[in-house]
């Protein structure tokens, strides 16, 4: 009996030699091989380059940028050329009753170019909300790239967490099998009753689903570590927390968040974007000045068959002063007016927003490493506690019903401990972009950062040409 109890603890060491490891990071046992690994910071650089919302996000600031050559299109002069020509029979009525008819062939070719030159500012605010829409979008394509690199992280603990979960399954099915079969011998032997037996049965059956359960979430794991970095996971590096990173206290994160936080600047340009389109509605109430230049020549088109041909060469100035349009002006200037008190109120609600998340991060992060500290002390309790249960079952004075109990709370335990140091990894990194810091260049990942100013120069100054900078 002594034998077969030792064998019983054999089985539980090796259970407790699992894949997992006390401390803040997640590990598992396959990790260990660095060659074929992939590390975080790797699996967040693939991301930033790969990931398709934030390339999406990335043409979507592109296509932000033609905003402000589209409004600078206002200081430059539009030059339109025109072309006709066709048939046209001519019957005129002379005096004394003479009738005299033909068939012309006219053309007619010109070219008129037009330059504003005052339309009540309407150029120059143009610009400047183009310009604003700019920056605006900057930041939003920075928060969006903060959402992926977070979402990136988690996905990565994820199936850290998911490969440790089904480690510890797998080697406590061979616990409970090996349990079982050890209970089925001494219940041929006359040492235990039919209810040791089934209750080993049924903590096994138990067991088999849990890892079941454990594998169904690691494969729906990988699959979205595959949406979000772009590989499949093979062998992931244990994840590491980036507490070097974290502001010194909880008040200097909110200070950070309300200051710094890219939802907090894009809303902040949005109420510039705002205010200025005010000035934008203004300008159609104020007069509006243009010089026009024209050339053409026509031939056959005197249907009076007075002339052959006509040369016009011409240039005017013209001046039109809005009198009354309807309310239409007036009205868009209201309109306008109650859109920037609305974004104002909107960034007063998304500094609150992120003063609320930076404090939420923050404790999340402090109460991630009392629940790591916490879920050590338990597993090492346990673990003492299933090595003193097996001991006392040697002995005769515990039953198999409290050894698989003792297995049950040990299990628990390292599973409370690889979900405390998934979310102590994810809430170091939430507390990061929660204070909008949460970029390539703060986490120093091999990869080149992607700069929207390149595009921006690219095309703001240029006059024509249908081709993108990336030959599109």
């Amino acid at each position: 009996m002594v034998g077969r109890a030792a064998k019983v603890g054999d089985v539980g060491r090796r259970v407790l030699r699992s894949g997992i490891c006390l401390g803040v990071t997640i590990c598992i046992g396959i990790a260990a091989n660095g060659a074929w690994a992939e590390s975080l910071p790797e699996a967040l650089a693939k991301a930033y380059q790969s990931n398709p919302q934030l390339n999406a996000e990335r043409a979507r600031q592109r296509a932000t940028d033609e905003n402000v050559p589209q409004a600078l299109a206002g200081y430059r002069p539009q030059i339109v050329a025109g072309l006709g020509a066709g048939l046209q029979a001519v019957r005129d009525l002379l005096p004394g009753n003479t009738v005299q008819s033909a068939t012309l062939k006219p053309w007619t070719i010109g070219l008129t170019v037009t330059q504003t030159l005052f339309n009540g500012f309407k150029t120059a605010n143009s610009v400047r909300v183009a310009e604003l829409q700019v920056q605006a979008g900057r930041e939003a394509l920075r928060n969006v790239g903060q959402g992926v690199l977070l979402d990136a992280v988690t996905v990565y603990t994820n199936v850290l967490a998911n490969q440790s979960l089904v480690e510890a399954q797998r080697a406590n099915v061979a616990f409970l099998q090996e349990t079982l079969g050890i209970v089925q011998k001494r219940l041929n032997a006359g040492e235990v009753t039919p209810t040791d037996t089934a209750q080993a049965e049924a903590r096994l059956s138990r067991g088999r689903a849990d890892l079941n359960a454990a594998e169904v979430s690691l494969a729906v794991s990988q699959a979205t570590y595959t949406q979000v970095i772009g590989n499949s996971p093979s062998q992931l590096r244990p994840a590491e927390t980036v507490d070097r990173y974290l502001p010194r206290s909880r008040d200097e994160a909110t200070q950070f968040a309300f200051r710094q936080h890219p939802a907090v600047m894009a809303a902040s340009f949005d109420v510039d974007v705002a205010s200025t389109t005010i000035r934008v509605a203004e300008s159609s109430l104020l007069p509006t000045i243009t010089l026009q230049g024209s050339v053409s020549r026509s031939r056959d088109s005197d249907p009076t068959l007075g002339s052959f041909g006509t040369d016009q060469a011409s240039i005017l100035g013209q001046m039109n002063a809005p009198i009354y349009d309807g309310g239409t002006g007036a009205s868009q200037t209201r309109q306008a007016k109650e859109l920037a008190a609305q974004s104002r109120l909107v960034l007063d609600l998304v500094r609150s927003q992120a003063r609320t998340a930076a404090v939420g991060a923050w404790v999340a992060n402090e109460g991630a490493k009392t629940a790591v500290a916490a879920s050590e002390s338990e597993v090492r309790a346990a673990t003492v506690a299933l090595q003193g249960v097996q001991r006392e079952a040697q002995g005769g004075q515990r039953t198999t019903l409290d050894v698989l109990n003792s297995q049950q709370d040990l299990i628990l335990a390292k599973a409370r401990l690889i979900g405390a140091q998934r979310e102590r990894v994810i809430a170091s990194y939430a507390v990061v972009s929660a204070i909008g810091r949460l970029d390539v260049k703060t986490l120093a990942l091999n990869t080149p950062d992607y700069l929207p100013e390149l595009h921006y120069h690219q095309v703001r100054d240029a006059w024509h040409g249908l081709r993108t900078p990336s030959g599109q």
